[in-house]
């Protein structure tokens, strides 16, 4: 999430009421997630397993829980709760603005297009030229969506991210702040759900063809020209390649990379980043002709017991 100006490196400690190390004029140009973070940033850390990782990113202010050695270039905000004060910038920079309204007077709506009764279009969306976008599907804040673009009936684009830190009195939401962008040419199914990433985007391709009943989850970049079937669940974070065919009730695991072109068959549990180019199959994941290989091999047990007795 990139901030509307420049601020200041004691501007943000105020918002927050923290302590900083670091020139008070120090700029600062927004704030993200560790895997999307660039110069001028700030990036949140509150375990001392992760301290090395934030303070070595490219992210120039660290929100810590710790008071540590400032690396040369950087600033400090030192918090007693950095999960706290970043959902407290989120809500500064990027507040929750309530509608009473379908189609929100801040949208913009292309040429073309045609919307649906019962369909939410919430504030400072933009849809391209030509799309069609069925009954009841509801876009959140901040969506981008391109032209010629199909959306079926109750689809989500925008839901807050699974994200979540665990306390005595429970869980606390981190607080999503960025935006779902759908590209030119996508075709979406019914009953989808992309969640919008927590500061960056959620990113669907050019070209990409999404079946019924599929989630995305935040901060995902699914490439161009992708065709993903029914019941597929992608996790957060996930960087799917251009030209990769996920077949029905595939899962992912969060933070992985599937190369370009790769097909995962139908039930695959994708369990860690997979190259490109290749079929797979199973959970855990495996080339599809490896697996298939054993599960015939497997198949041959009980003949070779009776071979043995």
């Amino acid at each position: 999430m990139k901030f509307s100006k420049t601020y200041q490196l004691h501007e943000i400690a105020s918002i927050i009421g923290c302590e900083f190390v670091g020139d008070s004029n120090f700029p600062v140009l927004g704030m993200n997630e560790i895997h999307v973070v660039e110069n001028g940033d700030i990036v949140f850390v509150d375990h001392p397993k992760y301290y090395d990782k934030a303070l070595q990113s490219a992210a120039t202010i660290v929100l810590i829980n710790k008071n540590v050695d400032c690396p040369d270039g950087k600033a400090l905000l030192i918090s007693d709760d950095p999960f706290r004060d970043f959902n407290k910038l989120t809500n500064y920079f990027k507040p929750f603005q309530s509608s009473n309204i379908s189609i929100s007077t801040s949208a913009k709506i292309g040429k073309g297009t045609v919307i649906q009764p019962n369909t939410f279009v919430g504030n400072n969306v933009t849809i391209g030229k030509n799309c069609l976008i069925h009954s009841n599907v509801s876009i959140y804040d901040h969506t981008i969506i391109g032209d010629n673009v199909i959306i079926h009936a109750g689809t989500i684009l925008g839901a807050d991210a699974f994200y979540y830190k665990k306390r005595e009195t429970g869980f606390d939401q981190l607080i999503s702040g960025g935006r779902v962008v759908i590209e030119n040419n996508v075709g979406i199914g019914a009953l989808c759900t992309i969640d919008k990433g927590v500061t960056g985007d959620t990113t669907i391709g050019e070209g990409t063809k999404i079946d019924n009943q599929v989630h995305v989850g935040h901060d995902t970049v699914i490439g161009k020209k992708c065709l993903i079937a029914s019941q597929t669940g992608i996790a957060g974070c996930v960087i799917i390649e251009d030209e990769v065919t996920l077949w029905g009730q595939v899962g992912t695991t969060s933070g992985i990379t599937i190369g370009a072109k790769a097909v995962v068959l139908g039930q695959t549990g994708v369990t860690k980043s997979i190259e490109g180019g290749k079929s797979y199959f199973g959970t855990p994941v495996e080339e599809s002709r490896e697996k298939l290989k054993q599960l015939a091999n497997i198949k041959k047990i009980p003949d070779l017991i009776q071979k043995l007795k």
